[in-house]
């Protein structure tokens, strides 16, 4: 009879045996086990440990490698929240700052006009009050002189009185006639008949009286400013195209007193909200009197944009919209100098041919591969895989006739564009796109890597389209600016007059490893312009196109 046997492993495991491949038991006191058929217990011994039992290698790796990848997942996602949670303990920190210092800013404003307030109050109180002293001082002078010319009038007038009375009551008849005479005389000139028995001024001061019952309705009735409501950036109705970006928003509720809205925007290589530490500054439209905008002549060097808006009435402005992130589309990269020819001066984006080059770079061909940046370790660890040199790792430079320059960023996937500007007196030039193989000493379009299309000044002007060491000749002007169109998934490669847009040639292909744009300028210079958006006129006459090619087949 066949007995069952069941062993519980303890968790953190044991050693192993000495094969490696087995997880030995812990002794017998410290571990829970059964054993029930008796030979394998008389086998084990008595008292001794319980038999190992072993685990394959492959599945115990098999396990650790799940779990550990379960676990960078976990701490990936740790840290990517821990980053998050950072960012926004800085904003609110932030805002905490903000807030203390907006309150007290609101609050001296405040202060400041009430205080404004009480001066003007305080002004009219005195103009109003002299206003009031003085016209009551000119009226009192006007009635005190009315008075005492009245009061002199009234005396000298008794006094005529009293002397009629006594002349009427004389029994004196001689002298009568004379005396009444005198006194009619008096009388004549008496001034009590000359004056204006009316007041020179009222005594009324009502047209002085003030009502403030209006002022006081008003002054109850201040209050804090209406702040404008915060404006709704419509992303459906937002474009990015032709590096023009149009931006549209709206207000929850029509505003009348709206003046103008003030727009912001910024680079940014981060898809979500934007952060507190950003590497590019704000940059602000003001004066918009519509709610769209359209930002024109742009240059994409990074994935992202960033655009907030605000309202403003004649006093305040409101609070920003909720932000919003566009994805630019555009393509970007450098020229790669590391492994360009010797006699081309790269900067960037500009290569100027140097007759002297081969000399310089001989003599610090050493000094250049240990300390250039393009081998520094630091770099090296922080280049994402795209911007990688595209080139095989450390190859050499192009020599020989190769007049090469190849860019710094590889295109495996999408729709891209780019620009060169170039001297027409060049003795030669060409733009194209390579496969990472390219050998250090092939020319554009003379092998099955590369496709170009090539301008020649010596001897004879010509334009033709170049691959595979096979060239056609192209009827078409030489424009001063380039544009280079790829279709990588397509397998499309188009070169149109980057002014009139014109198409010059389409090679047609099948693209099967990653292409690098590239370069070559013999006595002559040239730019690149990039952070491009594939031109509209471009895109729709590639759909128009489709199905048909300028292309000669033995080109492709």
């Amino acid at each position: 009879m066949t007995h069952a046997r069941s062993t519980q492993w303890p968790r953190g495991g044991g050693g192993r045996c000495p094969s490696g491949g087995c997880v030995a038991a812990k002794q017998h006191q410290h571990q829970p086990h059964s054993v029930t058929n008796p030979q394998e217990k008389h086998q084990s011994g008595d008292g001794g440990p319980p038999a190992a039992v072993c685990v394959a290698p492959e599945r115990l790796c098999s396990r650790m490698g799940d779990q550990k990848e379960s676990l960078r997942k976990i701490t990936h996602t740790l840290a990517s929240k821990n980053e998050e949670i950072s960012n926004f303990v800085c904003t609110l920190k932030q805002s905490l700052d903000n807030l203390e210092a907006n309150s007290n800013r609101v609050q001296d404003d405040l202060q400041s006009e009430f205080t404004s307030l009480h001066t003007i109050l305080d002004e009219m109180k005195e103009n109003m009050l002299t206003r009031i002293k003085q016209e009551r001082a000119s009226r009192t002078y006007e009635l005190q002189s009315q008075l005492s010319a009245c009061s002199k009038a009234l005396e000298s007038s008794e006094e005529l009185l009293e002397l009629a009375n006594q002349t009427l009551c004389s029994s004196e008849a001689d002298g009568f006639p004379q005396a009444a005479k005198d006194i009619k005389d008096s009388v004549t000139m008496a001034p009590a008949f000359r004056l204006s028995l009316k007041a020179k001024a009222s005594d009324n001061m009502s047209h002085l009286m003030v009502d403030f019952s209006q002022e006081r309705e008003m002054l109850h009735g201040l209050k804090f400013l209406p702040v404008p409501a915060t404006p709704e950036i419509q992303v459906s109705e937002c474009q990015v195209c032709d590096n023009t970006v149009t931006v549209v928003w709206a207000l929850p509720e029509a505003d009348t007193k709206i003046d103008h809205y003030i727009l912001e925007h910024r680079r940014t290589n981060h898809e979500g909200p934007p952060r507190l530490r950003e590497d590019y500054p704000w940059m602000v439209v003001e004066g918009i009197k519509e709610t769209e905008h359209v930002i024109t002549g742009l240059r994409f060097d990074t994935r992202y944009m960033t655009f907030r808006v605000k309202a403003c009435n004649k006093a305040v402005a409101g609070d920003f919209s909720e932000p919003i992130t566009l994805e630019t589309h555009a393509f970007t990269f450098k020229l790669d100098s590391g492994s360009s020819h010797q006699n081309l001066k790269v900067d960037d984006l500009s290569v100027e041919w140097d007759s002297c080059g081969g000399k310089i770079q001989d003599i610090r061909k050493e000094k250049n591969r240990t300390n250039s940046p393009m081998h520094s370790p630091a770099r090296s660890a922080l280049m994402s895989p795209k911007r990688a040199p595209t080139a095989r790792p450390g190859r050499d430079r192009f020599t020989a006739e190769s007049y090469t320059v190849l860019a710094d960023t590889m295109i495996d996937a999408g729709q891209q564009y780019w620009e060169v500007r170039f001297d027409k007196e060049s003795k030669a030039f060409a733009v194209g796109v390579a496969l990472r193989s390219l050998g250090r000493f092939d020319q554009l379009g003379k092998t099955s890597a590369s496709w170009c299309i090539h301008l020649n000044n010596w001897l004879q002007q010509s334009l033709t389209a170049k691959h595979n060491n096979k060239a056609r000749t192209l009827d078409c002007p030489i424009p001063s600016i380039i544009g280079t169109y790829i279709n990588y998934d397509e397998g499309i490669l188009s070169f149109y007059n980057a002014k009139t847009k014109q198409l010059m040639h389409t090679f047609k292909t099948k693209f099967q490893q990653p292409l690098i744009p590239a370069f070559m300028v013999w006595n002559g210079s040239f730019s690149v312009v990039t952070g491009l958006q594939v031109p509209s006129v471009v895109q729709s006459g590639q759909r128009k196109n489709s199905g048909t090619s300028s292309s000669n087949a033995s080109l492709t």
